[in-house]
């Protein structure tokens, strides 16, 4: 689904990114873990395209498409969806329109017609289920006086309704305490398939003691320098870091 060949890349001139390898297959769940300033968001943002991260070397290949031409939008359209450590509000758009206009754009990237308003009710209502969410949660403007749980809750809906291929979660763990982490992981756990793929990035192992990875990836100085499996996890919050660091030096 995802492969990306010795990815460099930087931003405001300064390199991030110095050689990232890595394959995510359909079905797979990946974390990315490391220190500050490793580079896992920056991957992340140059997976979506985001403008202000230039990509100097290699290459990312989505479905066996270069993604280098490829606009933000357009990405979003294909299938690449991410959740952001710190959602933004915005007033005056309910969840229920903001969902509404992401599907139909979708819809019409791909040449289908708008989906009707009684399929996209019926689909708000069946996800609205899934995730245990009280349909008036809809009616609330975007994020807007949401507490951190509500904000992370709220883009994992927004994720279930659009069903993208490859879900990045930008270190959704960020701020949450232990039952707003359960109900995030819960989320999805429940949307993971045979047919999509999760990329998540985190600093601590707790967040994977309910998102249980196949793979687990060290990113350190914009290189990654170790892989395992969910073991790994779990080496990394007893040791900390500094063992990495010595390893590789």
């Amino acid at each position: 689904m995802l492969k990306i060949k010795n990815l460099h890349a930087q931003v405001d001139d300064k390199d991030i990114l110095k050689g990232i390898d890595l394959e995510i297959k359909a079905g797979e769940i990946h974390a990315i873990m490391g220190p500050n300033g490793s580079g896992k968001s920056t991957l992340a943002s140059v997976i979506t395209g985001k403008e202000e991260y230039e990509m100097t070397e290699g290459e990312i290949l989505f479905e066996n498409e270069e993604l280098d031409e490829v606009s933000p939008e357009e990405r979003a359209h294909k299938g690449i969806f991410m959740s952001f450590q710190y959602p933004i509000e915005i007033p005056g758009i309910t969840t229920t329109n903001f969902i509404k206009t992401a599907i139909n754009e979708t819809r019409k990237a791909r040449g289908q017609n708008d989906m009707s308003a009684k399929d996209m009710l019926k689909m708000l209502r069946e996800k609205c289920d899934l995730l245990d969410i009280d349909q008036k949660f809809l009616s609330r403007s975007i994020n807007e006086g949401f507490s951190g749980g509500e904000k992370k809750r709220n883009e994992i809906f927004q994720m279930a309704m659009l069903e993208p291929k490859l879900a990045i979660l930008d270190e959704t763990d960020s701020g949450l305490d232990i039952d707003a982490l359960k109900i995030v992981a819960n989320g999805v756990n429940k949307l993971k398939s045979e047919d999509n793929a999760v990329m998540v990035i985190t600093h601590y192992q707790r967040l994977l003691d309910h998102i249980v990875p196949d793979y687990v990836h060290v990113l350190f100085d914009g290189k990654i320098v170790k892989s395992g499996g969910k073991e790994l996890a779990f080496e990394l919050e007893k040791k900390g870091y500094d063992w990495i660091k010595e390893e590789i030096k």
